[in-house]
C-alpha cells in the first residue's frame, strides 16, 4: 500500500493534523507526517515533494493556515495528488487559508477540504488509494455503512421519543 505525507507548516498545526494521523491509522494506512514551511523551509518542501512519488508516497496532504502556500508549493513540485487542510487561524477564522489554498492557478491542482477539515482530508486520500486497492476501498464502504446506521438508530430513537 502507498504512503500518505501529512505535512504541515508549523508545529503549532498539529491539534488539527492529529486527526487526519489518526484517521489514517485506524484504517492501517502507513503515514508520516513533517513540519515543512513553503515561506520558511521552501527548498526542504520541495525536495520532499519531487522525491515523493519514488519514496512510495501515494497522496500528500498539506495544512497551512493564514498565506496558506504550503500546499500549492508542494502541488508545483509534484504529479501526486495533493489535498490541502486550510487551517483557522485568529484573525479571519481560516478563510484566508481556505482561498489561498483553494485559488489554483490552472495546472497546478489541489484538492481542498474544509477549513479544520483534516479527517476528510485523511479519507479522501484514502479513497485516491482505494483506487487501486480493494481491501481499503472495503474499509471506507464499512465505515460510510456504520455511519449511516448510527444516523438511523438516532432517528428511531428520535421517533420513539417524540412518538411520532
Amino acid at each position: 500500500m502507498k504512503k500518505v505525507a501529512v505535512i504541515m507548516g508549523s508545529a503549532s498545526d498539529l491539534p488539527v493534523v492529529q486527526k487526519a494521523v489518526d484517521t489514517l491509522r485506524s484504517f492501517g494506512v502507513p503515514c508520516e507526517t513533517h513540519i515543512y514551511s513553503a515561506h520558511r523551509t521552501p527548498v526542504e518542501a520541495k525536495e520532499f515533494a519531487q522525491s515523493a512519488r519514488e519514496k512510495d508516497f501515494g497522496v500528500i496532504i498539506a495544512a497551512a493556515g493564514m498565506a496558506a502556500h504550503l500546499a500549492g508549493a508542494i502541488a508545483a513540485n509534484t504529479t501526486l495528488p495533493v489535498i490541502g487542510i486550510p487551517l483557522k487561524s485568529k484573525y479571519l477564522d481560516g478563510v484566508d487559508a481556505l482561498l489561498s489554498t483553494v485559488q489554483m492557478p490552472s495546472g497546478i491542482p489541489v484538492a481542498t477540504v474544509a477549513i479544520d477539515g483534516a479527517v476528510n482530508a485523511a479519507l479522501l486520500s484514502m479513497e485516491i488509494l482505494a483506487v487501486e486497492d480493494a481491501a481499503l476501498a472495503q474499509k471506507l464502504a464499512d465505515k460510510r455503512a456504520a455511519d449511516m446506521a448510527k444516523v438511523l438508530a438516532a432517528d428511531a430513537e428520535l421517533q420513539a421519543q417524540l412518538k411520532n
